[in-house]
């Protein structure tokens, strides 16, 4: 367990992984509590779903666009779908979560829908476990600290699993070759499937077919590239096949230019504060 603070005074987060009985299905467990940094900030995409439960009194808002004047109030608990791009969220006002990220394969056994159903928007947590929303939020927030807190989201969580296995080996396998760049046709071809079948599998377990999910984890790898790296030594070590490829694809998935990502200098990589970007690019996609 790790108590640490990314980045100038961001937020103070509690991470960890969590036990035996979950460890196939969520990949972390972390609890933040985030001062206001406002007005607003772009969330680059990382390709995998989240549930997170807001312990203060401040619901999620997200707009539809920098310019959006009013934006989306989505509540206090919520699912974050697989997704290729951007979104823009309210950083007005300090928050205190905790939340989980998940492995691929989770959707159905937690929520009881494939990923697909889930991916490229938000949806609020008791539209899927109804009453147990609530119950959920007051038990997390009536624990003493904020191990504990974390703890009990954990018990929580592990509550709602329904029986079933991981994700299905041809998609493990598919994903672990994407991650580090290998074309989908000869990932896809290896699995033994045809092409669509093997989409509607892959489609149902992650929320992405294969060739988005690699888009998302060759953005990944461009973003974990040094600050001070050529962005021509960057596209090359991300798989992109020159700089104006990258650019084109970082700015249809971020909303922004790499330069002006770049410029912004975020202490996370996936977190750009509005104020910091200063050519007026545009984030896309709904929340």
């Amino acid at each position: 367990m790790a108590y640490d603070r990314p980045g100038p005074p961001r937020a103070v987060m509690l991470r960890r992984a969590p036990a035996a009985p979950l460890r196939p299905f969520v990949e972390t467990l972390w609890l933040s509590d985030a001062p206001a940094l406002g007005p607003r900030e772009i969330v680059l995409p990382t390709g995998a779903m989240h549930v997170v439960v807001r312990l203060s009194d401040t619901p999620l808002v997200v707009y539809d666009s920098l310019d959006d004047p009013t934006g989306r109030e989505l509540g206090c608990a919520v699912v974050g779908g697989a997704r290729t791009t951007a979104y823009v969220r309210d950083m007005s006002r300090p928050t205190r979560a905790v939340g989980a990220s998940l492995w691929p394969g989770a959707a159905e056994l937690l929520f009881g829908v494939p990923a697909d159903a889930l991916a490229g928007r938000h949806t609020r947590l008791d539209a899927l476990w109804g009453a147990f929303t609530r119950e959920l939020r007051d038990r997390v927030r009536a624990a003493a600290t904020p191990a504990d807190q974390l703890d009990e989201f954990e018990r929580l969580l592990t509550s709602r699993l329904h029986r079933g296995g991981g994700v299905h080996p041809a998609v493990g396998y598919a994903l672990e070759r994407l991650r580090h760049g290998d074309p989908v046709a000869a990932v896809v071809g290896a699995t033994g499937y045809s092409h669509r079948a093997f989409n509607a599998l892959f489609l149902r377990a992650v929320g992405l077919t294969p060739k988005r999910w690699g888009r998302v984890q060759r953005l990944s790898r461009a973003l974990a590239q040094p600050a001070e790296t050529p962005w021509t030594e960057v596209a090359h070590a991300a798989g992109y096949s020159d700089q104006a490829h990258l650019t084109r694809e970082f700015r249809a998935m971020a909303g922004i230019t790499p330069g002006r990502w770049r410029a912004a200098a975020p202490s996370e990589p996936r977190h750009v504060l509005v104020k910091n970007v200063q050519d007026g690019g545009r984030a896309g996609g709904r929340g």
